[in-house]
């Protein structure tokens, strides 16, 4: 790392993002390292257990957008306070009803959406206190809370089995109340607020096709780590015969790298360019779920396979939102509300269609290949930005001046 980066920013600032990222997110995929003990409670077949999996990810990928709104009128430290407390009431309340019916954790999963979009503000928290040459390496640290998704997947299904997954529900509030008084200390509001003008200033946003290939970018790499954070407890459990703890950990173990990597791709980025980074990484995803997806006989084969695929994945997360406040410097929440969007609607069809490829044709093999397929798709559009904006560079220098970290 940069010393001078040690030296810029907000340190304490920095420090608070990463935890309400974290803990956010860990809540945020619990009905996928619960879905073991939840399925054989409600007996679900494998389109369900998907569905049901994948929907907070969906709901936290559409909550993101107006997370991101808000964040720009009212400042990210006041917007994550207020979602940490709804959250927590929406759990506590959840285990004072337990719900044990299929239709009723389509409510829980709206509540854990609320903590899917906490990205869309803790990296818009973070970003505001450092300077673009640091923004790579500031938004791969505050991102790495992505980690979360691993605590859930290392310690949801052994607490599940001991006492119950309603009461694992109610549990998960401890860590978040401890990191909201936390971060009542910790966070500081930026200085510099940026001017908000409503969801009209969003109709110049999305008529960028940069915007769009951003939002397809974030789509394919935190798409396919949140799908697969959510959903790797129940495949292990389901394809090679693992306990739900064992599951869970093999889980946990891959999310992790993903997760803790994600800080090193926006350094990469930083150095090298975000959209090289990209293309490097997009065609060895393209591999390595490819292989998966042809079948690996044994989870000797198939643990080292998800650890290089999540490896590969959390550093595209880091080099992605290495991409946004360089291409978009004064719209960091809107851009970050909108990409934070697309990747979690990747995650919803990563899970989704994994269920629901186990359900009509008895294997998870096309869904990893559909993924495959995507990836070669992002490779391509990486590409096609990656000649464009070197144009513009060239065309337009004082412009790139201001992308010099691109």
């Amino acid at each position: 790392m940069d010393k001078g980066f040690l030296k810029a920013g907000n340190p304490r600032t920095l420090l608070a993002a990463f935890l309400y990222f974290d803990v956010s997110f860990m809540v945020w995929v619990l009905l996928g390292p619960l879905g073991i003990s939840i399925s054989h409670d409600l007996h679900l077949n494998a389109g369900q257990k998907g569905l049901l999996v994948a929907t907070p990810v969906l709901a936290g990928a559409m909550l993101r957008v107006l997370a991101g709104a808000l964040v720009d009128v009212f400042g990210p430290r006041r917007v994550a306070i207020g979602a940490q407390v709804f959250v927590i009431a929406g759990l506590f309340l959840t285990w004072l009803i337990a719900p044990h019916s299929y239709a009723a954790l389509f409510g829980v999963a709206l509540v854990l959406g609320v903590a899917g979009a906490s990205f869309a503000v803790a990296l818009p928290l973070a970003s505001a206190w450092y300077p673009p040459q640091y923004q790579g390496t500031a938004l791969g640290i505050a991102g790495a809370g992505n980690s979360g998704t691993a605590l859930a997947s290392l310690f949801a299904p052994g607490l599940a089995a001991l006492y119950g997954w309603v009461n694992v529900l109610g549990l998960a509030t401890l860590p978040l109340l401890a990191v909201l008084i936390a971060f009542l200390f910790l966070a500081s509001e930026p200085p510099n607020r940026r001017a908000a003008g409503g969801f009209k200033t969003w109709l110049p946003v999305l008529r960028s096709s940069d915007c769009w290939a951003l939002m397809f970018f974030y789509g394919v790499t935190f798409g396919g780590f949140v799908g697969l954070a959510s959903f790797l407890t129940i495949y292990f459990n389901d394809q090679y015969g693992l306990s739900p703890a064992v599951a869970g950990t093999c889980t946990a173990f891959v999310v992790f790298v993903g997760s803790f990597v994600r800080p090193l791709g926006g350094a990469i980025a930083d150095r090298i360019g975000g959209e090289r980074t990209l293309t490097i990484l997009y065609g060895l995803a393209a591999v390595i779920f490819a292989v998966i997806g042809f079948g690996l006989p044994t989870i000797w084969l198939a643990f080292p396979a998800f650890f290089l695929g999540m490896l590969v994945l959390g550093l595209g997360n880091g080099a992605v939102f290495q991409l946004v406040p360089t291409r978009f410097p004064t719209q960091v929440g809107i851009l970050t509300g909108l990409v934070g969007m697309s990747g979690g609607v990747g995650g919803f069809y990563l899970a989704s269609s994994l269920g629901a490829a186990r359900q009509a044709t008895g294997s998870y093999g096309p869904g990893f290949l559909g993924f495959a397929i995507i990836a070669l798709l992002g490779l391509a559009c990486v590409s096609l930005c990656r000649r464009r904006w070197k144009t513009e560079r060239n065309v337009f220098p004082a412009t790139a001046n201001a992308s010099a970290s691109l």
